[in-house]
């Protein structure tokens, strides 16, 4: 086992090698312009630290350090909403303090107030888990000053050596990354190519996507890093250029983010046959690949450009102002940090645009143009009194997504069944506060209203809420719902037709048509029956940590019931 405050101090799930107690690693494999690894086999680079915890030894070492009294913290890595009290949710890069993970999968940990379950592999520990603190105890008397030089040097030293860290992790995860895509590219890709009965050429574009490009692409990113990294003295490493040299290379993985939910898609279709998971086991064991499924080597692309800005950050967080590459850091987690964002927020509105065509499919008498042909997401939901020409008040529940604003009625029996109305385009829409009192044009008393305006053809639609703090919500609500759509046009953000298309079809589908309300039983939560873990071990090669399998592959969300009315619906906001 691992030193207690070794661990403590220096390691992280996404972290490829145990950086020894002095805080130094071996050095690990470079790879020149054509992919070829110099100086090291893949085993030796595995081995480059005799010191490494064994399979399952993650979880028993935190745990340890937590029964010891120590803080363990983790950095978010996606948003991770949910709607169960028992689960915990939190957005990328939140801080959560991890107090329990024995369970590989899921761990129990408090972020702000609350304490509960959340994904393990939605975060990554710490490099650093201690700080050290600029805080000493000082003697009486002449000794005190003494004493506190001692220790602002001492401190200085410290956060050298976390910069030492940090800049390692980057290094280490980085060498080991190029690994895993070259695995894929003459593992998977090169295998399936061979077997043109097997797989067409569609196939293969759908699953494996522009990973090829972004091998070479980070073939070259690097090499310049490693032209970058002072292996002397690793604080002194002015990396930060090299991210802003590739900026704008960074952007092919937008393409392969967004081709991603096809990829597992047309995978899950593949492995319902025998004879192709035969075939990537196969490809797996030739290549001598670390014992994980192809789709879990297919996510790592993704992850890894949403770790880019938390490894910078971090790195950001132990540069002083006068080091000389403080600057270039700066500006590169600026840049890498809006690269991640695209990626999370295109991810996010993916997971969207199911649940909305499945509510669409709900709503009884939908009318028109499918909700998913202009919308991609809902940002706000709620009952509202709408008030005609005529003054007659009409009670309708509203669902307010990007681009237009829904309106239902519920039946009057069931009230969890909603009949569509209508809808109102609200990029033509301007919006007006009334106060309190008659208003001039319905000639009423009205009170929590609130008055939207078309622009071009000056109709009128004048609301009502219960509360006030409801009028404020939905007043919030609509200049967030302008913001957003103005964000998604600078941003490019846009799902593709054929996502939208392959969503509906989905949501038509027998088994996730109109919902049953809550009379059903839900599925359990995975932290209801959690049972000691028997974990899987590694076959090939049988040298490497378990925790580069654990850091790989998100855990899969647990089944939930659909709901009809969005009174709610937490997943939709941000």
């Amino acid at each position: 086992m691992v030193a207690r405050g070794e661990i403590a101090r220096f390691w992280s799930l996404e972290s490829l090698h145990m950086v020894s107690t002095e805080g130094t690693t071996e050095s690990s494999a470079l790879v020149d312009d054509n992919g070829s690894e110099e100086d090291y086999s893949y085993e030796e680079l595995c081995q480059a630290s005799s010191r490494y915890l064994q399979p399952g030894g993650e979880q028993l070492a935190i745990n340890e350090l937590i029964s010891d009294g120590n803080v363990v913290c983790a950095e978010a890595l996606w948003d991770h909403v949910t709607m169960d009290d028992q689960e915990l949710g939190f957005k990328a890069g939140d801080v959560i303090q991890v107090l329990e993970a024995s369970n590989k999968d899921w761990w129990w940990g408090r972020n702000e107030d609350k304490e509960a379950w959340f994904p393990a592999s939605f975060v990554r520990l710490r490099v650093n888990q201690e700080e050290i603190s600029e805080n000493s105890s000082s003697t009486q008397g002449e000794e005190r000053d003494s004493e506190a030089g001692k220790h602002r040097q001492k401190h200085s030293e410290n956060k050298d050596q976390m910069r030492t860290n940090v800049i390692q992790e980057i290094m280490n995860t980085e060498r080991v990354y190029i690994k895993h895509l070259k695995d894929i590219c003459e593992g998977y890709i090169r295998q399936c190519r061979k077997h043109t009965g097997m797989f067409t050429v569609a196939q293969l574009g759908t699953i494996f996507g522009n990973i090829e490009e972004i091998y070479k692409f980070q073939r070259k990113f690097l090499k310049d890093l490693e032209k970058q990294y002072n292996k002397e003295e690793p604080h002194l490493s002015e990396i930060g250029s090299c991210f802003l040299q590739h900026q704008e290379g960074f952007a092919i993985y937008s393409e392969y983010c967004n081709n991603h939910p096809g990829a597992c898609l047309e995978l899950s279709n593949l492995m319902k046959q025998g004879k192709y998971r035969h075939f990537f086991e196969a490809c797996r064991l030739l290549q001598q690949m670390i014992d994980i499924a192809i789709d879990g080597f297919l996510l790592t692309p993704v992850q890894k450009i949403c770790k880019y800005p938390l490894q910078l950050a971090e790195l950001l967080k132990y540069t002083t102002q006068e080091h000389s590459d403080y600057n270039n850091i700066k500006a590169a987690y600026e840049t890498m940090k809006n690269v991640a964002c695209l990626i999370n927020e295109r991810k996010r509105k993916l997971e969207s645009i199911d649940k909305i065509a499945r509510w669409q499919v709900s709503i009884v008498g939908w009318e028109g143009l499918n909700i998913l042909d202009r919308s991609s997401e809902l940002i706000h939901s709620g009952e509202l009194t709408r008030i005609t020409k005529q003054g007659k008040s009409q009670q309708r529940t509203f669902f307010l997504f990007d681009h237009q604003l829904v309106f239902c009625k519920k039946d009057l029996l069931r009230r969890d069944m909603l009949y569509y109305k209508g809808r109102i385009d609200m990029d033509e829409m301007e919006l007006m506060d009334i106060e309190d009192g008659r208003d001039k044009d319905y000639n009423i008393n009205v009170k929590n209203a609130f008055k939207i305006i078309n622009k071009s053809t000056e109709e009128v639609y004048l609301f009502c809420a219960k509360k006030q703090e409801d009028k404020g919500r939905w007043m919030q609500a609509c200049a967030d719902e302008r913001r957003r759509v103005q964000e998604d046009k600078e941003m490019g953000m846009e799902i593709s037709e054929s996502q939208k298309k392959l969503a509906m079809l989905n949501a038509q589908k027998p088994g996730h048509g109109k919902s049953k309300g809550y009379n059903g039983c839900a599925v359990p939560p995975p932290h209801q029956s959690l049972h000691p873990i028997h974990q899987r071990h590694i076959t090939v090669p049988t040298s490497i940590p378990q925790q580069q399998v654990f850091a790989l592959a998100e855990p899969k969300r647990k089944p939930s019931l659909f709901w009809h009315t969005f009174n709610k619906l937490t997943p939709f906001k941000k």
